[in-house]
């Protein structure tokens, strides 16, 4: 049962790895310039210098979407790994010190869960305005709240541990219980949960995208590549279906890594 565990570990881990690399290569592996338009290709079936077609611009869809794929996969890792560092952070401060300081983290944390999530997303990026830095902000401000409350949860349940008692009898720092005590003891967790959280965080950044509040065209990304083709749909369905397959098919496979990752971590405990 473990070997099998750890063989779909390796197997969407080693499909991750392969997507984050293609979009690496997007500049190699594409073949045409994802920008440049030709009134006499436009909505060209697949086919030729063109395997995908091509959109109401005349613009290669296949280029478009290896370079979108640049953008809305490595936000989504950026911004995953940001919200990760700072909720646990904050929850494992908050959960070890408690009192005021976790008063504190917990109200802002409440205050942010007040508003369904992508709601909350929208109404920042409307106030800063269309871009990919504002949408990252946006959704950001509410992604950190999971890991911090993951993280006050496992500190409070460890630091009245025996091994931790023992390390404050021998005069260890604070910062040395919770950097070498109580983190190690809750990173496996916090980590299944940021990757199962890769897939919802390039969802929300295309979505906001797709409406206009994230990148705008001309720039290659997923979310307004779909936006911006939706109304040619009929004429030219892969402008829509490549776009949106690569968001389904990364999705699928984050997500796949995440529950792998869990589900090996559980039978090893």
């Amino acid at each position: 049962m473990k070997k099998k565990l750890k063989l779909r570990v390796i197997i969407f881990l080693i499909l991750s790895l392969c997507l984050v690399l293609i979009a690496l290569l997007a500049p190699v592996l594409a073949p045409n310039d994802p920008y440049v338009t030709n009134s006499s290709m436009i909505r060209k079936p697949p086919g030729g210098i063109y395997p995908l077609g091509t959109d109401s611009l005349g613009r290669c869809i296949l280029s478009r979407t290896l370079y979108g794929g640049r953008i809305s996969i490595f936000s989504g890792l950026f911004l995953v790994t940001v919200s990760f560092v700072i909720g646990s952070f904050l929850g494992l401060i908050s959960g070890y010190y408690e009192g005021l300081v976790d008063n504190i983290v917990m109200r802002i944390v409440d205050i942010m869960l007040a508003f369904p999530q992508m709601v909350f997303a929208i109404a920042i990026a409307g106030i800063l305005g269309g871009s990919l830095v504002n949408a990252m902000i946006a959704t950001g401000l509410t992604s950190w709240t999971l890991y911090a409350r993951l993280a006050r949860s496992y500190t409070l349940s460890i630091k009245n541990e025996a091994f931790i008692s023992i390390a404050k009898l021998n005069r260890c720092s604070d910062y040395c219980i919770m950097r070498h005590h109580i983190l190690p003891n809750i990173l496996a967790p916090l980590l299944i949960s940021a990757v199962t959280q890769i897939g919802t965080t390039l969802m929300s950044i295309a979505g906001l995208s797709f409406l206009g509040l994230g990148i705008s065209p001309p720039t290659a990304e997923w979310g307004s590549m779909i936006s911006e083709a939706k109304a040619h749909m009929q004429l030219s369905p892969m402008s829509v279906l490549a776009p949106a397959f690569a968001i389904l098919l990364t999705i699928m496979i984050f997500n796949y890594l995440g529950d792998a990752f869990r589900d090996y971590m559980e039978y090893r405990i």
